[in-house]
């Protein structure tokens, strides 16, 4: 995979010079068709359909063409791959994480050339959008994307299974000491066969391999911060996720795995919430329209556990980059500036549980009468106060995403030392820094 993105960095160049500009497509009612790809889950799905009819009602001559491609390495992998083939969407929902490998491409247009032409966004709405989603779209400084929703990690509880263990439900875990010590308390293996029927606490570990690598450092990043820690230092020339700060939050996630012999669950966890096998499960917002179908047991969002140092959360959104393939970079522009008006974006977070991007959302009156209504979304939208983008690393993200994410597992899955497993990603990702001009 790696291989494969440097590879197509140095051969899109030439290709990009051929895209083509102006025109309809072939469609037969005369509308200009935008093509766009996304990777929202399936409960996200008729939200985003409601919000394209919308969208297309008041732009009767656009029409939206919305493709699913999955998430993770196999979008920038497909993305590299489409710029190679001429066959680029109009515009793509991407991570922050994408940018450098597209920008290096020259595959997606910088956000100020739409900015300063005639239908420009004023800057006071550029401003108005929570700073940790504009500094992750930024690259080197020039903005190229602009959030289409916000994110955040929360802690959901079965408030039934803490009273059947004792277990105050109006009180969930608000320290690390106390998320440990509920989750062993939560976790009950009955027979005493080591095969838990009931585990306290989701550890989110995946294959660092695989397309949910960027999903486990996510849930890991808040916990480092907690700790008082850092990714990177200010000249990007170090990372610093190897320091006390990161051994003490991948040692407690190598303490709970360990303690609830976590190896051994097999699902995912949202079903496993909803199976009553998991009692508390980190998650963020947009799996809320799943979990409002839960009938069968009460349950919860509450903040997650402040760390030694301080309470932290992320504060992270996909993106929406408009490509220079596109034949309809003006009827695109038209569509990402139409998703960041404070009444889409209320409408759009309460049909799909995402938070909104815009400060003038939260005071919407409509917006603050519906979270009075829904606690779940709204503990999600109370969080930003405390969350935090990771810090932009603008060479070899997604390199050093893979080397974090072989700790993670390595220390979990592996049993090996946190420490030692940090410090050998650290001496890798520093290599690729120091190589990068």
């Amino acid at each position: 995979m790696r291989s494969l993105l440097r590879a197509g960095t140095f051969a899109l160049a030439p290709l990009l010079f051929l895209a083509g500009c102006g025109g309809k497509t072939g469609r037969t009612d005369g509308r200009v068709e935008v093509t766009f790809w996304h990777s929202f889950v399936a409960s996200t799905v008729p939200a985003f359909d409601e919000l394209v009819r919308k969208f297309e009602q008041e732009h009767p001559g656009i029409a939206i063409k919305a493709q699913y491609v999955p998430t993770g390495d196999a979008l920038i992998q497909k993305l590299v791959t489409s710029v190679q083939s001429h066959t680029a969407p109009d515009i793509s929902w991407i991570h922050a994480d994408f940018i450098d490998k597209l920008v290096e491409a020259k595959a997606i247009y910088p956000i100020d050339e739409f900015l300063s032409g005639p239908d420009s966004l004023p800057r006071a709405e550029v401003e108005g959008i929570f700073p940790p989603l504009l500094q992750a779209a930024r690259w080197k400084g020039t903005l190229y994307a602009l959030p289409m929703e916000a994110t955040s990690l929360a802690l959901l509880y079965n408030r039934d299974l803490f009273r059947k263990a004792g277990l105050d439900p109006d009180h969930p875990p608000a320290t690390w000491d106390e998320l440990l010590a509920s989750a062993r308390t939560l976790t009950v293996d009955a027979d005493g066969n080591g095969l838990p029927e009931q585990y306290g606490f989701y550890v989110p570990v995946f294959p660092a391999s695989g397309d949910l690598n960027i999903w486990m450092i996510l849930q890991w990043t808040p916990f480092l911060w907690q700790a008082g820690g850092t990714e990177i230092n200010a000249d990007q020339t170090h990372v610093l996720f190897n320091s006390d700060a990161g051994v003490e939050a991948l040692t407690l996630w190598r303490t709970l795995y360990d303690d609830m012999n976590f190896s051994t669950f097999g699902i995912a966890h949202d079903i496993g919430f909803a199976a009553q096998r998991l009692a508390m499960v980190m998650d963020g917002p947009w799996n809320l329209p799943r979990y409002r179908e839960i009938r069968k047991f009460d349950w919860a969002v509450a903040p997650l556990p402040a760390g030694p140092v301080r309470r932290a959360t992320y504060v992270a959104g996909e993106h929406l980059a408009i490509f220079r393939q596109s034949a309809h970079p003006r009827e695109a522009w038209t569509f990402v500036k139409w998703m960041l008006k404070p009444e889409v974006q209320a409408m759009f977070s309460e049909r799909s549980g995402y938070l909104p991007v815009r400060r003038s959302t939260l005071a919407l009156p409509s917006y603050k009468n519906y979270l009075a209504t829904d606690p779940a979304l709204k503990a999600f939208v109370d969080q930003m106060a405390v969350g935090q983008a990771r810090l932009p690393i603008d060479a070899h993200r997604i390199e050093i995403n893979r080397f974090l994410a072989e700790a993670i597992e390595k220390a979990t899955l592996g049993k090996q030392d946190p420490g030692a497993m940090l410090d050998e990603a650290a001496a890798k990702s520093d290599a690729l820094l120091g190589s990068h001009p």
